[in-house]
């Protein structure tokens, strides 16, 4: 084992964000594991008639981990039109979100970011939308099909933050987020990228692997993942979309981030001709990764306190992973401290490709929280587990994390059909940093909240209430700090709200509209804010503060499908524009400028000949350059075919 550099080659994790089966945050993740539900279910009947109205037919089984409003998305805040949203891959939808929030969280601005080489590795294992539009045939296979290639998934992230660095879509089969996780720490490690994000996202739109799985006997008869049960008879199905925010620790410390966990190793491996074929599991290729990710963490196996594992439910995989944690980690363990063990796939579902990086969120929470969660639909201990030899067990309730002179460790760990594991190291964050004393005194301060938009300011307002409010998590920090992480650590947006307070409550009574008077320097500031001028926030609060963690972006979303969005315009002008215009616009704007690219003429060309019933030479429409051209070339364009 490598000792001496751990911490020179260890990573933070300082930012997270998802959308998974009953949550849509990390706080809303560790609810449900904290008491213990069972987030799978039937499919949402807006699940099941958009996946018609795309051509699906069939299920892949009885119950499945479902995220709820795939098909919600926040056009107008990434500048797409309303046709360009509708034929996106949702997995591309909800990444992009989802990117934003784990930034957020990271207390990263986008802008920032913008030009830098940070990495982005995506693993995942699906592209459903593009192929039920190709099962259409010539009117599925569109132009717009071209942005739904897996290979854009990452693409997508990296050109809506303009991040310059590797992008690289994994797929390992169900390790894939784990082994791009493995990828962005040897990114980091090398010098390569300054900060990757690392995600995992999965949506199951058909049903054919579902019925493929289903013959192999691999699904759940009652779409259960039962690990470690005697019944357990495969898996079910889910839906996750996870993104990890990671830069070297040492970095994030002199950055002053909130790091929420730390990356001390990890390592993938293929099994090789160690079994029999290439899609059966084996015993000596997971003993091997784990002791490869050990080496390379410097930890002493027994010193594992957790281990979230693949644990799917399947009747073969669960002794043999069981047995290889046994090998590995129980060498040398003490008997009074058995290796805890669990699966979130009993709580969501088997998420396939983002499984593992589902798997780590709840690692990370986990040792955040000191307590590990219980294990679901373990009612029998599967017999052809040797459970008295084994030194670990499989938490049936809410169990705490030893109380030792050292950070807990947690493992978590992936395996995909294509023969690869996975496995990842983590150990717990050190205690954050007491407020520095300043933060406590009674001087007010300036809250700044921006949004793209009017209503999304006024939500964002309303969660800023919220969060300072008597029981709200701001309470928790101080004023100062709360203000110091929102000037210097949110993008700011056009449209912008600015109050003052010594307390929380004062801010609370400033935002809802009985603001205490303020200082003249601070009110000056904040007019200045208000008209949407730069600050030199340096000078404002002229120490830096504590980041602590705000309220998330308020998304005003909207549904976006193929198929669902029935054209009632008869101008055919206001329909191309409302269609595929990506912002405001007047007569005098062009349509470059709108976001009518040659992509979006391509579309509109084939809808056009398609509603006037008549062949449009592209050259002519090619030539048109403004609004008000458009709406001239319409309406002759509707003269001509009455």
């Amino acid at each position: 084992m490598n000792r001496s550099d751990v911490d020179a080659r260890s990573v933070a994790v300082i930012g997270m964000a998802c959308r998974l089966p009953g949550a849509s945050s990390t706080d809303e993740l560790w609810s449900l594991l904290e008491k213990g539900v069972d987030a799978t279910g039937e499919a949402p009947a807006e699940r099941t008639d958009a996946l018609h109205r795309l051509g699906a037919t069939g299920t892949a089984g009885p119950r499945a981990g479902y995220v709820d409003r795939i098909a919600d998305f926040d056009a107008e805040f990434f500048g797409m039109s309303a046709t360009e949203a509708a034929e996106l891959d949702p997995q591309q939808r909800l990444l992009m979100m989802a990117a934003w929030e784990a930034l957020e969280d990271a207390g990263l601005r986008p802008d920032l970011l913008a030009g830098s080489r940070t990495g982005v590795f995506v693993g995942n294992t699906r592209a459903d939308y593009l192929e039920l539009a190709l099962r259409k045939g010539s009117d599925g296979a569109t132009a717009a099909q071209l942005n739904n290639f897996r290979s854009l998934l990452p693409a997508r992230i990296s050109h809506t933050f303009d991040l310059r660095g590797p992008s690289v879509v994994v797929d390992t089969a169900c390790s894939s987020s784990l082994a791009a996780v493995h990828q962005a720490v040897q990114s980091l490690r090398v010098q390569e990228s300054p900060l990757a994000l690392a995600a995992g996202v999965n949506l199951v739109l058909r049903p054919d692997e579902g019925l493929i799985m289903t013959r192999a006997g691999a699904m759940a008869a009652d779409g259960r993942s039962k690990f470690g049960d005697a019944g357990a008879d495969g898996h079910a199905p889910g839906d996750a979309v996870a993104v990890v925010v990671l830069k070297r620790l040492r970095d994030a410390l002199a950055d002053g981030d909130r790091i929420r966990a730390v990356i001390q190793g990890s390592a993938v491996g293929n099994d090789g001709r160690t079994s029999d074929s290439v899609l059966n599991p084996s015993l000596q290729g997971q003993i091997e990764v784990l002791r490869w990710a050990y080496e390379d963490a410097g930890v002493d196996p027994a010193d594992v306190d957790y281990v979230e594992a693949h644990g799917s439910g399947s009747p073969t995989l669960d002794p043999l992973e069981l047995a290889a944690l046994g090998r590995v980690l129980g060498e040398g363990r003490p008997a009074d401290r058995p290796l805890l063990v669990g699966s979130v796939k009993t709580n969501i579902g088997h998420a396939e490709g983002a499984s593992g990086l589902a798997g780590l969120l709840k690692a990370v929470l986990c040792l955040e929280h000191g307590r590990i969660p219980a294990s679901l639909h373990l009612n029998r201990p599967n017999p052809q587990v040797p459970w008295d030899e084994l030194p670990l067990t499989v938490p049936g309730r809410l169990t705490a994390l030893p109380d030792l002179d050292r950070p807990a460790v947690a493992g978590i760990s992936g395996q995909g059909s294509s023969a690869i594991n996975a496995h990842v190291v983590l150990r717990a964050a050190g205690p954050a940093d007491a407020p520095a004393a300043h933060t406590r005194s009674r001087a007010p301060h300036l809250l700044t909240l921006s949004a793209r938009t009017p209503a999304a300011l006024d939500a964002l307002a309303r969660s800023y209430t919220e969060y300072l409010s008597p029981g709200g998590a701001g309470t928790a920090h101080p004023v100062r700090d709360i203000c110091f992480s929102a000037a210097t650590r949110r993008q700011h947006h056009a449209h912008r709200l600015a109050v003052t307070g010594a307390s929380h409550k004062e801010l609370v009574a400033a935002l809802t509209g009985s603001p205490e008077p303020a200082r003249r320097s601070l009110e000056a500031v904040a007019e200045r804010y208000r008209r949407g001028e730069d600050v030199d926030w340096t000078t404002v609060f002229r120490t830096p503060g504590r980041f602590v963690p705000l309220p998330s972006y308020p998304w005003q979303t909207r549904r976006y499908w193929t198929g669902e969005r029935v054209s009632t315009e008869r101008d055919l002008a206001t329909w191309v524009l409302r269609e595929h215009a990506r912002t405001s616009f007047m007569d005098t704007s062009t349509l470059t400028d709108i976001g009518i690219d040659s992509l979006a003429k391509l579309r509109i060309l084939v809808e056009l000949t398609k509603r006037s019933g008549h062949e449009i030479d592209p050259e002519e429409f090619g030539r048109l350059r403004t609004v008000a051209e458009l709406r001239s070339w319409t309406r002759d364009l509707e003269a001509a075919a009455r």
